[in-house]
């Protein structure tokens, strides 16, 4: 078979040249413009709703709310799993569909859902509100705002009227979200004693205020002959004038708002609070929009930042605390220092090989020609330079310079023969057509089968795996094109080597070697050829060989059990989150004590450069950004493990480090436990967290069963509040306004120039402290007479559950814990033969989740597309061979690499996860090309005449440079990453110590034994 097209680029090479250059100028400019990321963008449609009843306990909005929307949204198509988390007057569902869903189709959807079903739920709770999740992964970049002049309440309104409206106007950012500071409202804080003195109510008041303190439309008017507008303003338009409001009292007479409190401009309730370094502050968290690069986004931050910075006062301070660019930026450095060492040590191998520097600039060309124009494809399918679109290219470099170098050492075989290099450009590129072709038609019948297997797992590979299709299909172009044009014009013949290719210091004579090669046959008869012994050797004993060859195979199949299994390693990237969670009941000042605890803790270790902590009720977060990694002499991981034992002198907290990996759990390892019955659940998530306590290599094991948290119960006695005329309602709405005040779109609003803030109406805080003023609150019977509550409604104390969490419409608990010293796969499967775990209560099930779950649907998809993609592979041998026995020679080489790759895991302890599952898809394709080089060469040999031993040992002998070239080429360029060198280098180890294992045994057997195959 002949392809014209490289004897068209050797006559007429200009049209190659500016090919080429047309490529390479638009792939060097699309690289520029490409975003840098550390992976690729996982849109996973999710929406949320979101059900707020201030007040309200988590059983009664499970009840009351979750169940019902849960069952209004389920019959929706294309829902891969549902959650819901109910606590104390809040309910949140996400609902998450499977991965191509149009997002905007599945919110409207379910806002359609919602609003059906909107008279089933309580009529005072707060609307609800769906929306589609939009951010993607944490926050982007921290601030701090500082003045020494300025207080909170202004900082905290700078923050949220003048930084936040700057700063969502940059593109990807999602939302800002303030991190401290407090709400700015008018506080009516009223009297009870002075209450029950004038027979009025908290809620009296506050209905009197929200009718009093309101701008409403008055109508139109034509005065004058002219229309105007009727307007009319009742909204107090300074605090002192609010504190002069007339309120009626219901047994007549009135008095003024500022007799029954204090009025006061002031904040509300504080909730939440933050720190650095223990010290408070006032921060924001940009969030990035779903489908944005991480590091475009926050360059735009930036500049928006020091704009804004010429606006603010001058005392106002923007300090960035941390940014998660910079760790992006040091993996993009590393990944592209990976590639650039990768290309020159493969340049460097060749160079040892070839020992001619004109072959070996013609071979290294092949790889700026077919990486930068790879760069413009990826451009055209929007990816971002992240670490697999990089490693893609960095692990298939010897791939790519697999074809030139066939070229080009075909080309000096024939020119030893005495052929000009004219002469040998012809012949070399029509003779080794066919092969790259084929090599080149399996590199890409490996990968996209499994480029497109769908799923998460689909998600990470496809941009590997079309990067390193298309930078193929690029190197076959330029070996078929560029390749034998230059080294028609370029290649000069050596005197003294013609008939003759040296491999080291051992010489291999080529028949027809033209002059001098009698001389040169005896040379090699005197010489020692250990391969071609060896080759010979193989051939004699065929069935040894494949003996050896399967034994070994087997082999390295049974030591599957011992190797690690995972999904992603925790990568060292300077920043690690600890999660604080305090008993139900605590105060913000419990939490604060603990956070100054852990603070301290954490600062005594000499690579913390500081920590932000974050605080709610019952709970903290504390992000710590640890030194650069050049300035400290541990990793991330070494200093997690040595901070960890020192919670533990922190009383009546779980404190534990928050694992990096993907998922929707918060450590490294979550068992998700399911059931309809809450007592069988309980008792089920309590056994298996102590069962689990006992396994080695788990730590900070816990449950997310929710523990009881105290309440005040107001149980109504029916008799006495119907001879009272007393309602439920009417004893529920006292009690909640009088506590909390109003729901907040409820509330009666101050006006100022630029916005509204709310004003709140509520009972005293510091009576709030005393049980017998909640008990004397007065409630209004339907009569209009005031009853005290206690009069109505028994009051004792209580508990409840303070969380409530749910899966798939059914309650769920997780055990989680965090991995020290145990793969994830081991700990999966050390877990399920737990006790607990052989012998769940009826009706409790395990749900797979969190990272768990996405190795098992790793493994699961993994399968299916790889042995689609070695059938893909076998109709293209035999289509391109028109026979069906050379491509299972071809072919037979194949499972060797495999067995390598898991001895070289097993050895180094790295985990068989999603980076060397990719690892081994490629050594699947550049296997499958170096034994078509051997195949090929033999099937011509045969058809030229000669017998199939002398065919098998000659195309061996020929074709052993070439193969051993692209293979130290490759085993070369992944040694960087073999090593783990540079930042981020732990997550992506496996992959080339993957590769490289599988590589070694693979040329050994594509060398020995594949020959024995014929």
């Amino acid at each position: 078979m002949s392809f014209n097209i490289s004897a068209w680029s050797i006559k007429k090479p200009v049209p190659t040249i500016v090919l080429f250059l047309v490529l390479t100028v638009v792939g060097w400019f699309s690289f520029i413009s490409l975003g840098i990321d550390i992976n690729p963008n996982i849109d996973v449609p999710t929406v949320s709703i979101k059900v707020t009843q201030p007040g309200a306990g988590p059983a009664e909005l499970e009840s009351q709310v979750t169940k019902k929307i849960e069952d209004a949204v389920a019959g929706l198509g294309n829902i891969d799993f549902m959650i819901s988390t109910v606590s104390d007057g809040n309910s949140k569902t996400t609902i998450n569909f499977v991965l191509g869903t149009d997002s905007d189709r599945g919110t409207n959807d379910v806002r359609n859902a919602i609003a059906q079903i909107r008279q089933d739920l309580p009529q005072d709770i707060n609307d609800p509100v769906v929306e589609r999740l939009d951010f993607s992964g944490g926050p982007v970049i921290t601030y701090a705002v500082k003045s020494d002049r300025r207080s909170v309440e202004e900082l905290s309104n700078l923050v949220d009227q003048t930084i936040s409206r700057a700063l969502l106007g940059v593109r990807g950012v999602a939302q800002i979200q303030r991190v401290g500071g407090v709400d700015r409202e008018i506080r009516i804080n009223l009297n009870p004693d002075r209450l029950q003195s004038l027979a009025i109510t908290a809620t009296q008041v506050n209905d009197q205020i929200r009718a009093l303190n309101i701008n409403l439309p008055g109508g139109r008017a034509e005065v004058g002959g002219s229309e105007q507008s009727i307007r009319t303003l009742g909204s107090a338009t300074s605090v002192d004038i609010l504190k002069t409001y007339e309120i009626l009292l219901p047994q007549g007479g009135s008095v003024p708002l500022s007799s029954l409190g204090t009025v006061e401009d002031k904040f509300g309730d504080v909730r939440q609070a933050a720190s650095l370094n223990n010290q408070p502050v006032v921060a924001f968290q940009v969030l990035r929009s779903t489908g944005s690069v991480l590091v475009t986004v926050e360059q735009g931050v930036k500049a928006a930042i020091k704009e804004l910075e010429k606006t603010l006062p001058p005392d106002v301070k923007l300090d960035l605390i941390f940014t998660r660019a910079d760790i992006v930026r040091q993996s993009y450095q590393s990944t592209i220092d990976e590639l650039i060492q990768a290309s020159v040590l493969a340049v460097i191998v060749i160079l040892v090989f070839l020992r001619n520097w004109r072959a070996t600039l013609i071979t290294a060309v092949a790889l700026p020609l077919s990486i930068i124009p790879t760069f413009a494809v990826q451009q055209a399918l929007g990816y971002t330079l992240n670490n697999m679109t990089l490693l893609a290219l960095a692990l298939a470099v010897g791939n790519l310079v697999d074809d030139a170098v066939v070229e080009i050492e075909n080309m000096e075989r024939h020119m030893a023969m005495g052929k000009s290099a004219w002469e040998a450009a012809f012949e070399s590129s029509d003779e080794v057509g066919l092969a790259v072709i084929a090599s080149s038609a399996t590199i890409i019948a490996v990968f996209l089968p499994v480029a497109f297997m769908g799923g998460i797992p689909g998600q990470f590979f496809q941009p590997f795996g079309v990067t390193v299709a298309v930078s193929t299909i690029f190197s076959t172009l330029v070996a078929r094109m560029v390749t034998p044009m230059m080294g028609a014009y370029l290649l000069k013949e050596s005197e003294g080597q013609r008939g003759v290719i040296k491999i080291f210091n051992f010489k291999f004579t080529l028949p027809g070697g033209g002059k001098g090669s009698k001389k040169l046959i005896t040379e090699k008869r005197q010489g020692f050829q250990p391969y071609r012994s060896l080759l010979q050797w193989a051939l004699r004993h065929r069935l040894t060989t494949m003996a050896i060859a399967l034994a070994f195979f087997i082999a390295s199949l049974m030591l599957v059990p011992l190797i690690p299994k995972g999904f992603v390693d925790d990568g060292d990237f300077g920043i690690s989150n600890v999660s604080i969670e305090l008993p139900p009941g605590s105060t913000l000042e419990d939490v604060n004590k603990v956070v100054t605890q852990a603070t301290d803790i954490i600062r005594q270790n000499p690579v913390v450069e500081r920590v932000l902590a974050t605080e709610q009720i019952n709970s903290a977060t504390l992000a710590i950004n640890l030194k650069p990694r050049e300035e400290r002499n541990i990793s991330q991981k070494q200093f997690e493990e040595q901070v960890r034992p020192s919670f533990g002198q922190i009383p009546g907290a779980r404190i534990s480090f928050q694992s990096q990996s993907p998922g929707d759990s918060r450590k490294g390892l979550s068992i998700v436990l399911r059931s309809e019955n809450p007592q069988a659940l309980n008792q089920a998530a309590d056994a298996l967290e102590k069962q689990m306590r006992s396994i080695a290599g788990l730590v900070e094991v816990s449950s997310t069963a929710s523990l009881v948290k105290p309440e005040i119960l107001v149980i109504p006695n029916p008799q006495r509040a119907a001879d009272l005329g007393v309602t439920v309602q009417a004893i529920a709405r006292t009690a909640s306004l009088a506590t909390i005040g109003d729901n907040d779109a409820n509330l009666a609003k101050f006006n100022l120039s630029d916005r509204q803030i709310p004003i709140r109406v509520q009972i005293d805080p510091k009576a709030r402290a005393d049980i017998n003023t909640i008990t004397n609150l007065q409630v209004s019977s339907q009569n209009g007479r005031l009853v005290p509550l206690v009069a109505v409604a028994d009051i004792r104390f209580g508990s409840g559950p303070a969380t409530i969490n749910r899966y798939d419409r059914a309650r769920q608990v997780a055990v989680e814990a965090n991995l020290q010293g145990i793969s994830l796969g081991e700990a999966v499967q050390t877990i399920n033969k737990l006790p607990v775990m052989q012998n769940l209560p009826s009706g409790v099930i395990q749900q797979p989740s969190g990272s768990a779950k996405i190795m098992q649907d790793i493994f699961g998809r993994f399968g299916g597309a790889l042995g689609l993609a070695l059938m893909c592979i076998y109709a293209i041998l035999v289509l391109l061979y028109n026979n069906f026995l050379h491509p299972l020679s071809i072919m037979a080489a194949l499972p060797f690499c495999l067995g390598g790759a898991l001895v070289a895991l097993m050895v180094a302890q790295k985990p068989l996860g999603i980076y060397a599952l990719i690892g081994i898809v490629l050594l699947l394709g550049i296997v499958t090309k170096n034994s078509i080089l051997l195949v090929d060469y033999t099937i011509i040999n045969m058809q030229s005449g000669k017998t199939q031993r002398q065919a098998l040992i000659e195309s061996g002998v020929s074709r052993l440079r070439p193969i051993l070239m692209t293979s130290f080429a490759t085993i070369a360029g992944i040694l960087p990453l073999a090593l783990g060198i540079g930042a981020g280098s732990e997550v992506r180890q496996p992959m080339g110590i993957a590769i490289m294992g599988g590589f070694t045994t693979s040329t050994l057997k594509i060398t020995g034994s594949s020959t024995s195959d014929l």
